[in-house]
């Protein structure tokens, strides 16, 4: 465990009242913002609150609050609008929503059939487009200045529990599912160009390394995170074990190419350097319930935050990531 204490160093926290955590992101403008997608009852019924919040000093508070009718399972920040904000949610509809106009959502976008799970927005320069994935086993492609989508991939045998874009290819977007596949897209071209059976249960997860375009990671229900070269997808270039139930959401570190981060039913949220012959890194255990978001910031060096289904988010500094890795 990490610190003197047996936590994380200059840990903050909020609590949702009533609000089960599934997805947080820290804002790519403002170094002390941070957005929480939630949803009432553990998102099998009930509502769902968007939570931007605001770093401190003091602590973490409420900058802006917002509701919908049904659960909110994913939020991504505009790449181009620092007030901007994109949610996913169980009715099947994505909301965009304006932090400097608090009435409501600006546009809704309902055209899955079931409950999306996944939304990113590209971090490409000059393309300004999200993808989602949803249970009905579609990812979909939106331009959020038009109306409807834009492009539907039709693959996956399963449940789409995560769609994230390529930092390096732009129009190139990996998805993984429950048919226990990680596949990669190209935007330009019908069809899927890569489909990898990562593993041998449902993959709740997955991420690009930051430094490496051919690098991913994949998070599954068999407790363990995979590392995948696109280049040779017959074996995994790293398997990392330790967690004891499904690994819920993996992130790779924005400063590190070799540094990662995950989250778990298990509770815990680890830190690994896969390069390292004992890569388990840190374990921190802050959290009574499923930890389910999880993201690294890109503005403060080792700052994480996470969310649980025990209505809190927090934000800390593990001590892995504290000191020069």
């Amino acid at each position: 465990m990490s610190g003197a204490d047996g936590g994380p160093r200059r840990s903050q926290a909020f609590r949702l009242p009533g609000r089960h955590g599934y997805a947080v992101e820290f804002s790519p403008y403002l170094p002390g913002r941070l957005a929480c997608a939630a949803a009432q009852y553990y998102g099998i019924a009930g509502c769902g609150t968007l939570a931007v919040l605001e770093q401190n000093e003091a602590g973490i508070c409420l900058f802006r609050s917002f509701d919908w009718n049904d659960g909110l399972f994913d939020v991504t920040w505009s790449e181009n609008n620092e007030h901007v904000l994109v949610t996913s949610s169980g009715d099947g509809s994505l909301q965009i929503w304006d932090t400097a106009n608090p009435t409501g959502p600006l546009q809704v976008y309902k055209e899955h059939t079931q409950e999306v799970y996944s939304v990113d927005w590209s971090q490409t320069r000059g393309e300004q487009v999200v993808v989602s994935g949803s249970w009905d086993q579609t990812a979909k492609l939106w331009d959020p200045a038009v109306g409807r989508s834009l492009c539907t991939f039709k693959g996956h045998e399963g449940i789409i529990y995560s769609t994230v874009w390529s930092p390096h290819i732009p129009g190139c977007f990996a998805s993984a599912s429950g048919d226990q596949t990680l596949r990669i897209w190209d935007v330009k071209t019908p069809g899927v160009k890569v489909v990898i059976p990562g593993h041998q249960a449902e993959i709740l997860s997955c991420d690009w390394c930051k430094y490496d375009e051919n690098l991913l990671v994949t998070g599954a229900v068999d407790c363990s995170l995979k590392g995948w070269d696109l280049r040779n997808v017959r074996q995994p270039v790293f398997n990392l074990v330790g967690h004891t139930y499904a690994v819920r959401r993996v992130k790779f570190s924005p400063f590190h190419a070799t540094l990662l981060a995950s989250c778990s039913y298990d509770f815990t949220v680890r830190f690994w350097d896969f390069s390292k012959p004992n890569p388990l890194l840190e374990t921190v255990e802050h959290h009574t319930e499923f930890t389910c978001g999880l993201d690294l910031s890109l503005h403060h060096h080792g700052q994480v935050a996470d969310c649980a289904w025990d209505e809190l988010v927090k934000i800390y500094t593990p001590s892995c990531l504290a000191a020069p890795v």
